[in-house]
Parts: C-alpha cells; structure tokens; sequence
C-alpha cells in the first residue's frame, strides 16, 4: 500500500538523506531526494502530486524555511522540518513558512517514522476524489480530518494537517471567541510566547485565503477585534 506514497527527503548532507530515505523504503513509500532548497522547490513544481517533504531547514543559498515558503505555492502537501534549531523562535519561524511538524536532530529512527505516518495519516488527499460532494444540510463547512479536505458549500478544498487542526479546535467551539493564546496552545500543545502571535496570524491568512470567498474580508472565520477569532457557519 504505502508504494503508492511519495516522499521528498531534502537535505544538504548525502549520509542524512540516504539515511531517512532507506528508512522510509523500508516501509515501503516511494522515495525521492533533493539536495538543496532550490533542487526541492523545483521538484515540487514538477511533481505536485507529492504525499509528503522531509526537509532540513539548515541548508546553504536556499534554506528549508524560504524552501518551504516557496513549495506553498505548488502543494499543500505536508512538510516535516529536520533541524537541529531547536530555540523557540526557530520553531515559530518554521511554522511560520508553512511547515506541519518539526523534529529535532538527532532523532531516533522510530520518532521520524512515527511523524511520518501521522502526518500521512491525517492529511493525505485521496487521488480522484470528486470535485463536488453533497454538504451537509445547515453546514457551509464539514471537517474531512482523515482525507485531508473540507468542504465548504459541497467543494471539496485541501488542506495541510495544521490546517486541519485549526478548523478542528474552531468547529468545536461553535461560536465562541478564540483568542491567539488560546489557538495556539490548544493546537501546536506549546508554550504561548509573543512571537506565537504571528505563527497564529499566518496560519489563520492561509486558511482563509482556501476558504474566504474574498480573504480581505473574511466571513468565516471573522476577527472579533481586541478578543480574538469567531467560526460563522451561518
């Protein structure tokens, strides 16, 4: 089954991607590998169908963060960042470009597979999938956590895992605020910082830039000035 998974490893050093690519075939994905931010921007122009990026941030001309940024353009496939910056702000800056999930070098064989899966698990699209789907009746949205989508009025529109998350901690709070604080430390599980401000603030631009008929003026997920952030279904 997992042949049918495609992974792009990036890294500037040939013994971690050979490294991460033999544990991935192991499991059976279908493997490819970058050696640069550039090499992985362009693959990904090339190959948008891609399941999911494994990719170091540290990386000369190109680094994984600005790598990733530009990869947003071309899938909203998952990126799993392999750094060994691992100060808060690292974090927040990573997130901040587009990125899912972070781990930490060194990492242990079983932590990178286990990341992998999750990921793969909760957002992978499912090719031919239809391009409209039946909404559910009083429902401009429904949540496809496991097939990585959401309709909004019966289209479907793909979404990355943290995307997903975010929608999830909103659709179970039917029209309560939710401030900055609250959304990040109930969706990344960390610490609240004043830099997790703008990670919020990104992330929230890209979900409504998917789902906003017009993201300058959203009208589902509205921004209750001075209080935080309002899902309106209606």
């Amino acid at each position: 089954m997992n042949e049918n998974i495609h992974i792009l490893v990036v890294d500037d050093e040939a013994d971690i991607r050979e490294i991460v690519r033999i544990l991935l075939e192991n499991k059976g994905y279908s493997v490819s590998c970058a050696a640069s931010g550039s090499e992985a921007v362009s693959f990904i122009a090339d190959h948008p169908e891609t399941d999911l990026v494994v990719m170091d941030i540290m990386m000369p001309e190109l680094s994984g963060v600005e790598a990733c940024r530009q990869i947003r353009e071309h899938s909203s496939a998952p990126i799993l960042f392999l750094t060994a910056k691992t100060l808060e702000t690292d974090k927040a800056e990573a997130y901040d470009s587009g990125g899912d999930d972070y781990l930490a070098k060194p990492f242990s064989q079983a932590e990178l597979l286990m990341k992998v899966d999750s990921l793969l698990r909760r957002y992978r699209i499912y090719r031919g999938k239809p391009e409209q789907m039946p909404a559910a009746p009083g429902k401009r949205l429904v949540l496809c956590s496991e097939k990585g989508y959401v309709l909004r009025d019966g289209e479907v529109i793909p979404l990355t895992n943290k995307e997903i998350e975010i929608l999830q901690f909103f659709l179970d709070r039917p029209g309560q605020i939710v401030d900055a604080r609250m959304l990040y430390e109930g969706v990344w599980k960390d610490k609240y910082l004043p830099s997790s401000t703008n990670t919020v603030m990104v992330h929230i631009l890209n979900l409504r830039k998917k789902l906003e008929v017009d993201h300058t003026d959203p009208k589902l997920i509205r921004t209750v000035w001075g209080k935080g952030y309002q899902l309106d279904e209606g």
